[in-house]
Parts: C-alpha cells; structure tokens; sequence
C-alpha cells in the first residue's frame, strides 16, 4: 500500500517577512558573532578584537556602530582621553541567545561529523530539544501543525 503523499505548505509570508527582516538586521558574516561575544557581558572594543577572531578593526567598528543604531547593543564611555567604550547588549540582543545557541548547535552537527553542542539535562545528561507548545493547553505543537504566530 503506497503512503499518502503530503503536499508541501509554503511558508507563511509574514514569516518570509520577519526572516528577512531579521537577515537584514544581522545578516552579515560577522553580527552574530559579535552578538554571541557580548552574551557574556560587556566587552570593550579591544576585548571584543581579541576575542572575535578574524574580524578587521574597520569590521568590527562598523558592526558596533549598526547593531548600536539598530537597538541590539548600547555603548557607554569608560574613558574620555582617549575616548573609549564598553558595549554590552540590550534586552533586545540578549533576547537573541537562543536564536544563537541553536544556530551553534546546528553548524556543529552539519559541520563537524554530526556531534551536538546542544546543552544537556543536568539530572540524566540526555541533549535538551526545542519545540514549540501550547503555554495554555501545555501540549507540544508538532511540526508543520500548526505554524506560529508572529505580531
């Protein structure tokens, strides 16, 4: 008995919007990491070049000037001569810290032989999933159920 073929859904557009929107926002090769470098705390920009490997002086001023004009991190004098900065992430940014944890997790797996950076159960040690569910009926939405929301 062959099995019932399933139609592919097109994703919903205002979730095409929102991806887009949020590529625009952080999409370049080099935001996240930035991102990701300050989820531990301020940082000052020397800090920041030593600890973002790769990444060029002009680089790294440009990315902290927009994801500061874009309300993802703030900077606050800690010197006036010569003037200096410390940056660390708003609520907006730190919000991001699950976004990244999975992205991490997702190029370590496609990326290095399939092992997980995934965090862990403390009691067993089995690797923690994401999913979405229902805070009202408290029941785990499979995927491709039900697509969320976004406002």
């Amino acid at each position: 008995m062959p099995l019932p073929s399933v139609t592919p859904q097109p994703m919903d557009t205002d979730v095409l919007t929102h991806v887009g929107h949020a590529a625009q926002r952080l999409g370049d090769r080099w935001s996240l990491v930035v991102i990701a470098a300050l989820l531990g705390g301020p940082m000052r920009y020397g800090e920041l070049l030593d600890g973002v490997h790769g990444i060029a002086p002009n680089i790294l001023s440009a990315r902290l000037r927009k994801l500061q004009e874009d309300g993802i991190l703030v900077s606050s004098p800690y010197s006036k001569r010569p003037r200096r900065f410390e940056y660390r992430l708003t609520a907006e940014g730190e919000a991001l810290a699950d976004a990244l944890r999975l992205l991490a997790d997702w190029s370590a797996r496609t990326s290095e032989g399939g092992r997980s950076q995934a965090p862990s159960h403390e009691i067993c040690g089995s690797p923690l999933e994401v999913g979405w569910w229902c805070s009202t009926c408290a029941e785990r939405v499979a995927t491709g159920e039900n697509r969320p929301i976004l406002a």
